[in-house]
């Protein structure tokens, strides 16, 4: 369906305004191609809010993040170190292999977005719960508590995925998702950037407290909240509950649509060889700790870095993925070999370069790269998956690169164990071959044909 609803008689409303401001869509030619007519009339609210809840969720991902903070936390606490190079294969592998069993059981529900609102409140108590386990517990105990809660947090996380995708495909239309992905993770990253600025300039000497990174744990947890709270207003109508299944049953017609389907074959290789882009934060973190040293205002530093990165490359990211998503995908691998290179190159640069202020560039490139393979691969999946199985195809595919985190987290402990330059090394390489296997990609349009 493609089709133009045009706006109210006089001048549009500021729900209006905001909403053609942030889409590029005009009310007098409104387009809701893709999905229902119902849907068109509550557009602008609908896109606001996702916008809402994406820039709340992407400002608490940050300060909660397992690739910067939580590591911090953990240094700080005195806990081993190995518990930090658990952090992101947890958090991805805890987020992808729970959503094949958990689409089948949000298929069964009228209105997906409630799935979206009990994970959402989930993720904020089991950031509030690393509050006491700090706090209370014994070093080694409360960096297990940490991971463990960690876990159950990006499990949660697996299930509002499924649900974000069908509530989306169902309530923007095709054409805009990308404008409104990026919109989310843009107006996140600068409220980023001022909670790093905050941390740069405001808390910089508290650097031995644990109080500021249970302080960001908090904020965290508030803004997940608020978030739950925006998703539960958007206008969902009801959709089929027909077709819920077991996960074997899912996962054996994912297994048919991988064999069966060349395009969503394709994305699955392009995907795990991008996961070298996702994975990566911690490696980099790891790195300008032992390049530049450590402390509370270089974390803040970073953070800016990071902000920086999605303010820049979000806008152009969405416009280029509504034209093509493929392309946005196989650019990002590039961007982060370049962060490799330059990584790798700072230390022979000179002393002048042993800074945090120069290593922040390298989360800055690597910040652009991962904006741009998140966005690239949602807008790629939800354009390209057929309107009744785009839970299906999101699910196999995260549950799919999921199992293979753990392979890769096993990999990447392995290759640090031999030296963290060696392991910036594998993830250029690896951003390499992933561009190579996006420029082999259909458009997300013959994906699944």
């Amino acid at each position: 369906m493609s089709e133009a609803v045009a706006g109210p008689a006089g001048s549009p409303s500021t729900l209006d305004r905001a909403y053609e401001f942030l889409s590029g869509d005009d009310a007098a030619d409104r387009s809701c191609a893709a999905i229902p007519d119902s849907a068109c009339t509550a557009l602008p609210r609908n896109y606001l809010l996702n916008v809402a809840n994406g820039a709340c969720t992407k400002l608490a991902e940050q300060l909660a993040s397992p690739g910067l903070v939580l590591p911090w936390v953990i240094g700080a606490l005195g806990a081993p170190a190995f518990l930090v190079g658990l952090l992101q294969p947890v958090k991805q592998a805890g987020s992808l292999l729970p959503q094949l069993a958990a689409a089948g059981a949000i298929r069964r529900l009228a209105r997906r977005k409630w799935a979206w609102v009990t994970a959402g409140i989930t993720q904020a108590f089991c950031l509030l719960l690393m509050i006491p386990a700090a706090l209370l517990l014994p070093l080694m105990a409360a960096g297990i508590t940490i991971v463990a809660l960690l876990a159950l947090f990006s499990a949660a996380s697996g299930v509002g995925s499924v649900a974000f995708q069908d509530v989306t495909g169902k309530t923007v239309p095709k054409g805009r998702r990308g404008r409104m992905l990026a919109n989310r993770a843009a107006i996140g990253g600068a409220l980023t950037l001022a909670a790093g600025i905050g941390l740069r300039w405001g808390l910089e000497g508290e650097a031995e407290s644990l109080f500021p990174y249970l302080m960001l744990i908090g904020a965290a947890a508030i803004l997940w909240a608020l978030g739950a709270l925006c998703f539960a207003a958007i206008a969902e109508e009801k959709g089929a509950k027909e077709g819920g299944q077991t996960p074997l049953d899912s996962f054996r017609e994912g297994l048919h649509l991988m064999r069966d389907k060349p395009g969503f074959r394709k994305f699955l290789l392009a995907r795990n060889l991008l996961l070298s882009v996702e994975l990566a934060m911690p490696v980099y973190a790891l790195h300008a700790q032992r390049t530049v040293g450590e402390g509370l205002g270089g974390l803040g530093l970073f953070v800016i870095a990071v902000g920086i990165a999605a303010i820049i490359s979000s806008p152009f990211w969405g416009l280029f993925a509504d034209r093509s998503s493929r392309l946005v995908m196989g650019l990002s691998g590039l961007v982060a070999a370049l962060a490799a290179f330059l990584a790798l190159a700072l230390p022979h640069l000179g002393d002048a370069y042993q800074t945090p202020a120069a290593y922040a560039l390298v989360f800055v490139i690597i910040g652009i790269a991962e904006a741009g393979v998140r966005l690239g691969r949602k807008t790629y999946l939800v354009d390209g998956a057929p309107a009744d199985q785009k839970g299906l195809y999101a699910a196999f595919s995260n549950t799919a690169t999921g199992a293979l985190t753990v392979i890769a987290g096993a990999v990447g402990a392995s290759v640090l164990a031999l030296g963290v330059d060696q392991a910036i090394l594998l993830l250029g390489v690896l951003g390499v071959l992933s561009a190579l296997a996006c420029a082999r990609l259909p458009e997300a349009d013959r994906m699944a044909a």
